[in-house]
């Protein structure tokens, strides 16, 4: 194969993700199992994750929102979308159309190298933490998850951070209810409070 050939191709196409084969070894056999699935495709299994950071202050400094999209795309690997104000609310000086935020929707491969770091090296990296709420389902099996500082990510340099911002991840499953969620993410890695 030529060196030209070797970079065209993107990195999560050639090496299976580390996540991933632990969800198709470990943790299809632990669910099918436990919950007495009769097809492998009955199993939760994840659809995608999005990284949401709402720029409230935008509304006065449009340049503090590309410092987010900037961040965004460092921590996510993937340039992420400009979301804009759907209505005005004049006590907030904010106009319809106005740009307010951004987001990034992962999937594939890209959703499990983004897990994979957010579960074993983020997480971890994050001060005084005791676990992940185990009461943030939303009644089918998704999970919602907040970040107060993006600075607990290894591709962010501290000394080129132009403010501290907080995000919001969304993890959806195929999960009917909070309880296979809940186990599918407990098997994947998630770090859960003990209640």
């Amino acid at each position: 194969m030529a060196k030209n050939e070797q970079n065209t191709k993107s990195p999560g196409a050639t090496i299976p993700s580390r996540l991933r084969a632990h969800y198709t070894q470990h943790v299809l056999p632990k669910l099918m199992e436990q919950y007495k699935y009769t097809s492998v495709m009955r199993a939760p299994r994840l659809v995608k994750v999005v990284v949401n950071m709402g720029v409230g202050q935008a509304t006065q400094d449009q340049k503090l929102l590309d410092g987010a999209v900037n961040d965004m795309t460092l921590i996510t690997g993937q340039k992420p979308a400009v979301t804009r104000a759907k209505r005005s609310i004049s006590n907030f000086k904010l106009r319809e159309g106005m740009r307010i935020g951004c987001k990034v929707t992962l999937r594939g491969a890209m959703m499990y190298e983004f897990l994979d770091r957010l579960f074993n090296v983020v997480l971890p990296r994050v001060r005084d933490f005791g676990g992940i709420a185990p009461d943030s389902f939303d009644g089918r099996g998704n999970f919602a998850m907040g970040l107060k500082e993006q600075l607990v990510f290894p591709e962010i340099d501290y000394d080129k951070v132009d403010r501290v911002r907080g995000m919001n991840i969304v993890i959806t499953t195929t999960a009917k209810t909070d309880e296979e969620g809940r186990e599918l993410l407990k098997a994947m890695g998630l770090p859960f409070r003990e209640a």
